[in-house]
């Protein structure tokens, strides 16, 4: 009797930790660890924190460092951004990415990087509901404070700027501590 008792009591004991473990690691399982440039972005870490290893967005954080946005994105946020890579900083006409990082240009290099941010965390399926309920395109207002269309083309999520340009989400949901990156494969930009 005493030996089935203890089995009971230590039955019961197994199924509680066992429960109380997947749930602590539940968090954990809806913010996987994604790598995006050859290096592993973690959602513990911030915005900045994880862009600076990723080899795909040496430009996008050279130009945040000469607009002087560090700070802001490696701050509390939330911040959704949407992270052009190199590839997509090289199809603008040659020279533009050098004019922008001059300090002259500073403000018109903040102007195109903060049109890459919305404030607020919208992962991929949150555009989705938004484009649903939009019948086809959702508008979301930037940090810049001009607006950018979403859209749906298959199943990927693209962007069109002001000028009609367009660009497609390649990597979705990359979760930070302060936000989620969403990368893209064209600069999208303000009217200037």
């Amino acid at each position: 009797m005493k030996t089935r008792k203890m089995f009971r009591i230590a039955s019961l004991a197994l199924i509680l930790f066992s429960a109380t473990s997947l749930m602590a690691q539940k968090p954990m399982m809806e913010q996987k660890t994604k790598m995006v440039g050859g290096a592993a972005m973690y959602p513990s870490k911030d915005i900045i924190s994880n862009a600076v290893n990723s080899k795909d967005h040496t430009t996008l954080v050279a130009a945040v460092k000469a607009a002087g946005l560090l700070e802001t994105l490696q701050g509390d946020g939330p911040f959704t951004v949407f992270a052009p890579t190199n590839e997509a900083f090289n199809k603008l006409p040659e020279g533009t990415v050098a004019s922008l990082l001059e300090p002259k240009n500073k403000s018109t290099l903040q102007a195109v990087l903060t049109y890459h941010v919305l404030a607020g965390k919208y992962n991929a399926a949150d555009i989705v509901e938004a484009i649903k309920k939009g019948k086809g395109k959702a508008t979301f207002s930037t940090v810049n404070g001009a607006t950018l269309t979403a859209m749906l083309k298959g199943q990927k999520v693209q962007l069109k700027d002001v000028a009609g340009n367009i660009s497609t989400v390649s990597i979705s949901d990359v979760n930070q501590s302060n936000g989620v990156i969403h990368v893209v494969d064209t600069v999208v930009l303000p009217v200037m």
